[in-house]
């Protein structure tokens, strides 16, 4: 009997240090019964011999599609862009299942390559929570980011390159570092503080030591009236931590930022959630992805006003690779163990139904 075998890409997205699957949980499927193929990729948090050492067979980098039709390619991001056929089962976050920018085109390497796509973000249990989500350390580094653009604003400057941590504990003493050796005084606003993404930012801001009631903390019930919200603008840092699936009224506006005057109190805005292209963004005040290279962007504003800038960078839990990565990848091994039984499985069959439902829609717009 062949056995069931998952095979890891490397990562192409620049600064992209996280991996799908760990050591640790490959060296479980493999006690399992599973064979681990996995690329070498210098960029990865994770060396190649870790994954030696616990007996994956390691090939070359981007290797991936000359690798037989029948094994599953398991990644985190987005594909880099391309006309090419996807012919393999891809298990990743593609981004394209909300109306993204180019997610047409992605759907239709699969279809013209008669591929599938099990995209990581609608793996969801039976109470439709997802089953392996970085949403706790998107919201912690967000916060994180905040803070040192933060920083960096009060000296003047422009937050500088980002550079992933080695731990939590290093990010913590940086960020601590950089503003004078405590948060304390710094007031944060955090919309979606009930979720994963949002108990990340909280957390992050009480370690660094801000006060508990300079933390705002605003989920469902404070957000119910509808926006734009003027208590955005009296805090220094705003991180958007929601989950977006429909059109909702604006948080904040270019109008109600510019109405506020001189005396605006907001300096940073950190959209953890990353709706850029989302015809739904509930922050309408910015139009690009920022990335590690370039973490932040001003908001265009009359120039006596003072500056605002926005982080959007989609790969924020980056930031912390290996903390990150173990907590994802350990998540998600229950449903990989079942993989194998992908047709009978409910989490797998409603993912691949998913599929079908969103190639239906690519080609009712192509």
């Amino acid at each position: 009997m062949t056995r069931p075998t998952f095979w890891l890409r490397c990562e192409k997205k620049e600064f992209e240090k996280r991996a799908a699957l760990t050591p640790t949980t490959a060296k479980k499927l493999i006690d399992a019964g599973f064979e681990i193929i996995v690329e070498r990729d210098e960029q990865r948090i994770f060396d190649d011999s870790e994954y030696e050492a616990i007996g994956c067979k390691l090939v070359e980098n981007n290797s991936w599609p000359s690798a037989p039709i029948d094994i599953p390619i398991l990644g985190l991001k987005e594909l880099p862009v391309s006309n090419d056929p996807l012919p393999h089962a891809h298990i990743q976050f593609a981004h394209c299942y909300k109306n993204q920018a180019g997610w047409v085109d992605i759907l239709s390497r699969f279809k013209r390559g008669n591929g599938t796509l099990y995209d990581l973000e609608f793996l969801e249990d039976a109470s439709g929570r997802r089953v392996a989500a970085f949403g706790f350390h998107a919201g912690f580094a967000g916060a994180a980011a905040g803070a040192l653009a933060l920083a960096a604003e009060r000296r003047g400057e422009k937050l500088g390159q980002l550079n992933p941590y080695e731990n939590e504990a290093a990010m913590i003493d940086d960020v601590k570092k950089v503003l004078g050796g405590s948060g304390k005084g710094v007031k944060a606003l955090v919309i979606g503080a009930l979720g994963r993404c949002g108990r990340g930012a909280v957390d992050l801001f009480r370690k660094i030591g801000l006060e508990e009631d300079d933390i705002l903390k605003w989920d469902l019930a404070e957000t119910a009236k509808g926006g734009p919200f003027e208590e955005i603008l009296n805090v220094d840092i705003f991180i958007n931590c929601i989950y977006l699936s429909s059109k909702i009224p604006s948080f904040i506006t270019s109008d109600t930022i510019s109405a506020a005057g001189k005396d605006r109190r907001l300096s940073i805005v950190v959209d953890v959630s990353c709706d850029t292209t989302n015809p739904f963004n509930p922050i309408p005040i910015y139009n690009i992805n920022t990335t590690f290279s370039e973490p932040t962007v001003r908001v265009d504003l009359p120039s006596e006003l003072p500056p605002l800038s926005v982080i959007s960078i989609d790969h924020l839990p980056t930031l912390l690779p290996r903390e990150s990565s173990e907590q994802f990848s350990a998540d998600l091994l229950p449903s990989l163990l079942e993989f194998p039984n992908r047709d009978s499985v409910r989490l797998w069959t409603d993912a691949h139904q998913l599929f079908q439902k969103k190639m239906g829609e690519a080609e009712a717009v192509a």
